[in-house]
């Protein structure tokens, strides 16, 4: 019998969204459903690090993502409390309207037991500030996929650090043309070259592995 992982990295959505509702309609566990979620994602990374899913396929895999996602969320709160490991705040930064990528590592990362709070795109440095102070997260990840966004993502993290907020957190970059220069130009103390690298840069600063 086919599994919901693999409905989900076949992007086979509308068995996949049918699955869930059943899954739903039997009271299976929501937090069940989201490791599912999961470990179909994980299938759907390596398959595009492989070269065998393509942009549309993270765009397909991201709105059916989405659709599961809105359809578990009102049963949460019937299902065990999940422990949360830590808080990240994210967005794409000033000057950039992609949220594909984004979307992705918020969903994995929600799975995964962080707290996340999600500024949207186009988010200028000084939301960024008040946004550190408001909720002191343990992680700030940017995210940027146009080449024009480097210099906004190295004028954010200036931003935080003359806010005297730098030294109190951790700081990820990510986004398709991402590498370790931008990184150092940026000012971050990592790049992240999909949702799973960033799910484990937060669980390795946050002490989990």
């Amino acid at each position: 019998m086919d599994t919901l992982v693999e409905m989900i990295a076949e992007m086979r959505e509308q068995d996949a969204l049918a699955r869930v509702k059943q899954l739903l309609d039997d009271h299976t566990d929501p937090t069940t459903i989201l490791d599912d979620c999961r470990a179909a994602m994980e299938i759907v990374g390596k398959q595009f690090e492989h070269g065998e899913y393509f942009l549309p396929e993270l765009i397909l895999a991201g709105d059916l993502l989405k659709q599961i996602s809105d359809l578990v969320k009102p049963h949460m709160h019937h299902a065990r409390e999940i422990q949360k490991h830590g808080k990240v705040l994210i967005g794409t930064v000033k000057g950039d309207i992609h949220d594909i990528g984004k979307d992705l590592v918020v969903f994995m990362l929600d799975v995964n037991g962080f707290e996340v709070h999600d500024l949207g795109v186009d988010v200028p440095p000084q939301k960024f500030v008040q946004k550190i102070a408001e909720v002191k997260p343990d992680v700030v990840a940017l995210s940027g996929f146009l080449t024009v966004t480097f210099a906004a993502m190295k004028q954010t993290i200036d931003a935080i650090r003359a806010a005297g907020l730098r030294d109190q957190i951790k700081i990820m970059i990510g986004g398709g043309t991402i590498d370790d220069h931008v990184r150092v130009f940026a000012g971050a103390d990592a790049f992240g070259k999909d949702a799973m690298a960033a799910v484990a840069l937060a669980q390795q600063w946050t002490g989990q592995n």
